[in-house]
């Protein structure tokens, strides 16, 4: 992540995420439960010797003395982080205002609710910060899910080691119910894993021989081998773990918003406090100095921004954890800010939109019966690593099986010649052979008459001598979900939808119009796929998402305002370019993540109406000797409290 994404927590109000909650231990954790405690004991105490016992001795400097006892628990935590804060020439921070009011609070005399102002803030400090390690908690128990260790293949004997230690290319041991501990390939045949870890998907998945398997999944069914294809630290679980814990450092703009605003507010409310207690002097006959004195105490303990500094991160940072919850990854607050205007969506093509997976649909003769058509494929393309070529030898392979019962012997290629974008030419048992696009045919002056139109498919011809022989229609199945999320996001407020594919237009068209997608761009090369991009974005107005999986994505990814990769099946350089990675593939998942983007925005908006709305009531009433301490308290801790309840609302609500 850039350097400039990141943001450092004011001094003014700790934020999810900083550094002084991630350094609390358990005896902190003890320590700031037994000082609240003995404060709020000995402010009881105090309150039933001054007003229920009305005990006479309890007068002067015991008084003084008890109140002050009761005070130094809570209050010198405060006055510290005040004196360190005010060094670092942050003067104008909560811990000022706190000890400022709390202070003059007993030089007035009134010395029980100086402690209850600071008891208060205390107790409501504790909240915040529970609230906010929780949320924090939330989203890494999603994703903790890191195996402690591997049982690894050296010298012929299995060892228990650190999954860091293991390199590529070794042999891992996965036990039934264990988790997968590093990317690799499985050796072991076929075997089912628990993928919720990684997907949200709560249905098994089964993977074959050669499969990859991914760290953090758990294997269900037997004893398996797996052979290291990446370190751990590249590991998809590592990945996904440090895109989680970096993305509270981006921040939204409200966020950045509210941050800066509480910097100018509160010296503002500071000045006004000041102004509060000495300008009536000068105009107010009878004027009291304690009295106005206390009007300001007041308004400086409503003047913390406390409510709007820490649930409005917290607000974002429920939002993440919603959002992982449900599959979604997302980098950081000001994506997900960006989640709710969404009006334009892009996508890919293939292995977003379709599944990516090539299948042979039909296979048609002309001059030459079925099974030496196919054995002559399954000779031609049995070396190739291209998947329309995978797709035929497979299909080959199988049709020639149950046909002869077994697999047929291949015949002998003499020589072979790719053409680049036309296909091949080679040589079987002297016959010239020409496997590849209807342009080589045309290439290659060969008649393809009765041959149909390639609209909604890919079309392999295959010519020998001369003679169009027969063509393999190869087709890519159209994902599920995709017409249900189209749908879905234009219930979200989606105004247009758009297509860009390397694939021919026809082919491109076909898929678009099945699907209802309002705009559909074939023939795309990578650099032509941003150019086209960037004309959308400038023809529609709006926030405008990409949804890809391919390496030759990452630059559309990029340049998108927001770029939302497929995770589960997805390039690792799609998933890394990407703001927004959905784990289990699903489309659907698309507006779902809108949804949750724009309850996130609500609930910042109704914490940022209620803070203020409060503090202003409470200001005005504060000034006109209206409110004492005790409702500056509930403006100040007590507005904070309802705003963290409101904010971690949302990692409860179901989308």
């Amino acid at each position: 992540m850039k350097t400039s994404d990141k943001q450092q927590p004011d001094a003014c109000c700790t934020v999810p995420g900083s550094e002084t909650r991630e350094q609390s231990s358990e005896t902190n954790s003890w320590l700031k439960h037994w000082k609240p405690t003995v404060s709020f004991l000995m402010l009881f105490a105090g309150l039933v010797a001054d007003y229920v016992l009305q005990i006479a001795w309890f007068t002067g400097a015991l008084r003084l003395t008890w109140y002050g006892l009761a005070y130094l628990p809570v209050g010198l935590p405060v006055l510290k982080q005040a004196v360190i804060s005010i060094k670092n020439g942050d003067i104008f921070t909560e811990f000022f205002l706190m000890g400022l009011a709390t202070i003059c609070a007993f030089l007035i005399g009134e010395y029980p609710e100086g402690v209850a102002v600071m008891l208060f803030y205390s107790v409501g400090e504790a909240f915040q910060q529970g609230a906010a390690n929780r949320a924090r908690q939330n989203i890494r128990a999603l994703l903790d899910v890191r195996p402690n260790q591997a049982q690894v293949k050296r010298n012929g004997n299995f060892l228990s080691v650190a999954p860091e230690s293991v390199e590529t290319g070794e042999i891992v041991r996965v036990k039934p119910g264990e988790r997968v501990p590093l990317d690799g390939r499985l050796l072991s045949g076929r075997a089912s894993f628990d993928t919720s870890a990684l997907t949200g998907e709560s249905k098994p998945r089964r993977f074959e021989t050669d499969d990859t398997v991914l760290s953090g999944m758990i294997n269900l069914t037997r004893v398996i081998e797996i052979e290291v294809t990446k370190l751990y630290r590249d590991s998809s679980i590592a990945r996904i773990l440090e895109l989680v814990q970096n993305a509270a450092s981006r921040k939204a703009k409200t966020e950045l918003f509210i941050r800066s605003f509480a910097k100018v507010y509160t010296p503002a409310v500071v000045f006004l406090a000041a102004l509060l207690v000495v300008v009536p002097a000068f105009f107010v006959s009878g004027y009291v100095f304690e009295e106005w004195l206390y009007r300001g105490l007041v308004f400086l303990v409503i003047s913390c921004p406390c409510a709007l500094v820490i649930s409005i991160p917290l607000g974002y940072f429920g939002g993440i954890g919603a959002a992982s919850r449900n599959g979604i990854l997302v980098k950081g607050g000001n994506f997900l800010d960006a989640l709710r205007s969404v009006k334009t969506v892009v996508f890919d093509k293939t292995g977003t939109l379709t599944k990516g997976t090539f299948e042979v649909s039909s296979v048609d003769t002309i001059s030459i019966d079925r099974e030496e058509l196919l054995t002559i494929l399954q000779a031609v393309e049995k070396n190739s690593t291209h998947p329309v070529a995978k797709a035929i030898t497979a299909f080959a392979d199988k049709e020639l099986g149950n046909m002869n019962g077994t697999v047929s012997s291949q015949p002998a290629v003499e020589k072979q010649e790719e053409i680049p974008g036309y296909g091949l030419r080679t040589s079987i048992n002297g016959r010239r052979v020409l496997v590849g696009s209807k342009k080589l045919m045309e290439k290659e002056q060969i008649a393809t008459n009765g041959a149909r139109e390639e609209l909604s498919a890919s079309v392999v011809h295959i010519a020998i001598d001369g003679q169009h022989a027969g063509m393999v229609t190869i087709s890519d199945e159209l994902k599920r979900d995709a017409a249900g999320a189209i749908k879905e996001l234009r219930k979200s407020g989606v105004n247009q939808t758009a297509m860009l594919s390397g694939d021919k237009q026809a082919i491109a068209e076909e898929v678009g119009n099945s699907l209802k997608i309002g705009h559909v761009y074939g023939d795309l090369l990578p650099g032509e796929k941003a150019n086209k991009l960037e004309e959308i974005k400038k023809r529609f107005p709006g926030v405008t998402v990409y949804v890809g999986d391919g390496i030759n994505d990452a630059p559309v990814l990029a340049i998108s305002d927001v770029g939302i990769a497929m995770g589960a099946m997805g390039s690792d350089v799609a998933v890394e370019t990407a703001d927004v990675v959905i784990q289990t593939d699903q489309l659907t998942k698309l507006a779902t993540a809108i949804k949750i983007g724009k309850a996130t925005r609500n609930i910042v908006w109704q914490n940022i109406g209620m803070a203020l709305g409060v503090k202003i009531l409470v200001l005005i009433l504060g000034a006109f000797g209206l409110a004492t301490l005790w409702e500056a308290v509930f403006a100040d801790v007590g507005v904070a409290l309802l705003a963290i309840l409101n904010a971690v609302r949302i990692q409860r609500m179901e989308f």
